[in-house]
């Protein structure tokens, strides 16, 4: 790793030279910071520049999980700022706009796209990972959590106060909560719950002109929207009020493998006809992948079903029974444990993983990219095989992981919050592919492509759905430095469906000159 950094440092050194005359703002941006902050909360030590090449290097990749996008551009990179204080952030939302430097936020580092990291003109990260504290008061059942925690981090201080309360987030431990939380992120509470943003009751926002804002001060109108509309195209996400939920003592949980040989098409299949049927207590996800097969060289497909329960395993045992006794679920598949422990089950970590492995944030980026679709009928047999058919000519690592809906998302509004996503659907999909060589990137993103258009006929039309979080910029965008209307529509009404009109007139009064703005943002209009 550090050979690798010395070579990087080496090469980009000449870029940063290079790039000297394009920084005309730079300077004036750091003066700008030093200005608007106090002494008592200093800001130099969290901010990183081109200057010095080694510390900015490794402040950029510590946070950028997709390999695609690991070279920072330093011709138009100007700065990161590792905010310490909610006076780092504003200084930094009001310096960049004053000098005409683009700003990109990031949490987790999780977007699929690295939008939140990376422009094509002039700009600043703003980067939360250090702001990231979490208070739990469980007895009015609530918590702040800061935008630059972690999943793992809130799930671990949820179960140091209380071993039967939860929050109905995503299963990935190193996401951060500011992106996660504000495009809708769910989980496998979601049948019984909702999603995230069903569940925040607050939320600290630094506006267009650095003000910080909670609910009472913004209005609802700016309350729904960062509900589900993405927190980027609206202000910076700085923490969440959310409302936690009760859960058992005692889940259960399974994973059951069907390949293609044991009749992992019919299971798939009936399970489309039931998963949305069965009691909100019980989530199933069911994740086609590719696999090796028995002989050397054979692969195959293999379904993988994954389960929780709010519930005991002989009751579970029993609904399976009745409703899917295809799966073939034996007693011994399933597992009964705390729902703490769960979210090391669906993190895939091996019994007996010690808990703080969930605190772990680990900087093994790869090369990936992700789409997404909604599904409102079931994929006939046919089309199913005509999917498994065009997986198998990947090279790389290929699966569709599909979340089954139903339960009170059949219950919220469509317009209850910016996330529209809600009754009709029988389950989302994710394509995700994965390869270990830059070289494999042309091939991996033409097959991701070529498995998209295999499922055209089977998924939502006219809009074809997208899910924001699983961003993808295939679907329409615009360039670093515009947010042309009539391209924002294109993926906006993917995105957000009906909602977009009240997200585009609310960003029309809270950031009119558009500010706030990337590749894939909303625009902001007045009226339509």
């Amino acid at each position: 790793m550090k050979e690798a950094l010395s070579v990087l440092c080496l090469v980009l050194l000449v870029s940063v030279l290079e790039a000297e005359e394009t920084k005309p703002n730079s300077a004036s941006f750091i003066d700008c910071l030093r200005y608007r902050t106090s002494p008592e909360y200093p800001i130099t030590d969290v901010i990183f520049t081109a200057d010095n090449t080694t510390t900015f290097l490794t402040s950029y990749l510590s946070y950028t999980k997709n390999k695609r996008y690991q070279s920072p551009d330093y011709r138009k990179l100007l700065a990161i700022v590792a905010a310490k204080h909610v006076s780092h952030v504003q200084a930094t939302v009001v310096c960049a706009k004053s000098n005409g430097i683009q700003l990109r936020t990031r949490s987790g580092g999780h977007d699929l796209e690295g939008l939140s990291y990376r422009s094509s003109v002039p700009f600043v990260i703003l980067d939360m990972h250090n702001l990231r504290s979490i208070t739990v008061d469980v007895s009015s059942k609530k918590a702040w959590v800061q935008a630059g925690a972690t999943l793992g981090e809130l799930y671990t201080k949820i179960n140091e106060a209380s071993q039967t309360l939860a929050f109905p987030a995503g299963v990935c431990p190193t996401v951060g909560a500011g992106g996660h939380i504000s495009g809708g992120g769910y989980g496998n509470l979601m049948r019984k719950y909702g999603i995230t943003v069903d569940h925040v009751v607050d939320a600290q926002l630094v506006d267009v002109n650095g003000k910080l804002l909670k609910r009472a001060t913004m209005g609802e109108d700016l309350f729904w929207v960062i509900r589900g509309g993405g927190g980027a195209s609206f202000g910076v996400i700085l923490s969440w009020k959310i409302n936690l939920v009760e859960v058992p003592k005692i889940l259960t949980v399974f994973r059951v493998n069907k390949t293609l040989e044991q009749g992992g098409t019919d299971v798939l299949y009936k399970w489309q006809l039931v998963s949305t049927k069965f009691p909100d207590d019980l989530f199933m996800r069911a994740w086609p992948q590719v696999v090796n097969g028995t002989k050397d060289g054979e692969r195959t497909i293999a379904v993988v079903f994954y389960a929780q329960f709010l519930g005991r395993a002989d009751k579970l045992m029993a609904l399976v029974s009745e409703s899917l006794p295809e799966l073939g679920l034996r007693r011994e598949d399933c597992h009964e444990m705390s729902w703490f422990d769960t979210t090391l089950f669906w993190a895939d970590f091996p019994a007996g993983t010690p808990p703080g492995v969930l605190l772990d944030r680990p900087t093994n980026p790869g090369f990936f990219k992700s789409k997404s679709d909604y599904v409102k009928k079931p994929i006939p047999k046919e089309g199913l095989e005509k999917l498994w058919k065009k997986m198998l000519t990947f090279n790389n690592i290929v699966w569709m992981q599909m979340n089954t809906y139903g339960g009170v998302m059949d219950r919220i509004p469509a317009n209850a919050t910016a996330f529209p996503h809600r009754k009709g659907n029988l389950f989302k999909v994710q394509y995700s592919t994965v390869w270990s060589d830059a070289n494999g990137t042309e091939t991996s993103l033409r097959m991701m492509n070529e498995l998209y258009e295999v499922a055209e006929p089977y998924v939502s039309s006219n809009p074809r759905e997208a899910f924001f979080n699983y961003r993808d910029i295939d679907i329409g965008s615009n360039p670093s430095d515009e947010t042309n209307v009539d391209e924002a529509m294109i993926y906006g009404t993917k995105y957000f469906l009906g909602n977009l009109k009240r997200l585009m007139q609310v960003k029309a009064k809270y950031d009119p000159e558009n500010f706030f703005k990337n590749e894939q943002s909303i625009p902001p209009v007045s009226t339509m």
